[in-house]
């Protein structure tokens, strides 16, 4: 049996339904294409993206019962990337389309949404620097609270109740954000 299907179980058992869930799992290897294995590429790509698939698998009836949502969490990464981040950006892009795709499939039951965060600091956000904020056009890096207040959104019936399928870019408006170096 699979672990998913364990962990809604246990819920089942515990609260008698699940209202919703949200896929939050990531992991990223940062190497040159060269040097990233197939090995790391299925690891990354396994946490990242079929963990998520699994999850709704194993939520479907639970969810489609209560009427609930489901949120994954991909990244900008799967809008734009730097370098040696491929595993790691295919996986947040399949992310968006699973999104859309478990949107329609579990609809009208169920609404599935998705939130693209940009740079949130976790560790040390007081250790930033002013330039580090200057470059987002909010003036601040962001904070695991503005991830959270959308998500909570999003999983709340009464005040997102019209939406799926969509794909919400939390990252201070960087993807937005034309960056030239001068010549």
């Amino acid at each position: 049996m699979c672990a998913m299907t364990d962990a809604v179980e246990t819920l089942l058992r515990r609260f008698g339904r699940l209202d919703g869930v949200v896929s939050n799992a990531g992991i990223m290897i940062r190497k040159p294409l060269r040097r990233l294995t197939l090995a790391e590429w299925h690891r990354v790509i396994d946490t990242n993206l079929t963990a998520a698939f699994l999850l709704a698998r194993a939520a479907e009836k639970a969810l489609r019962q209560a009427r609930g949502a489901m949120v994954t969490i991909a990244s900008t990464r799967a809008l734009m990337s730097e370098a040696d981040t491929e595993s790691y950006s295919a996986s947040k892009g399949g992310l968006l389309a699973l999104t859309h795709a478990l949107a329609i499939s579990l609809a009208p039951d169920v609404r599935v949404n998705c939130v693209s965060p940009g740079w949130i600091e976790t560790k040390d956000y007081a250790g930033l620097r002013r330039k580090d904020h200057a470059q987002h056009p909010t003036g601040r890096v962001g904070r695991p609270q503005d991830v959270a207040e959308m998500v909570a959104w999003l999983l709340d019936n009464n005040r997102s109740g019209f939406v799926t399928g969509a794909n919400f870019v939390i990252d201070g408006g960087m993807t937005r954000k034309m960056i030239y170096e001068p010549e």
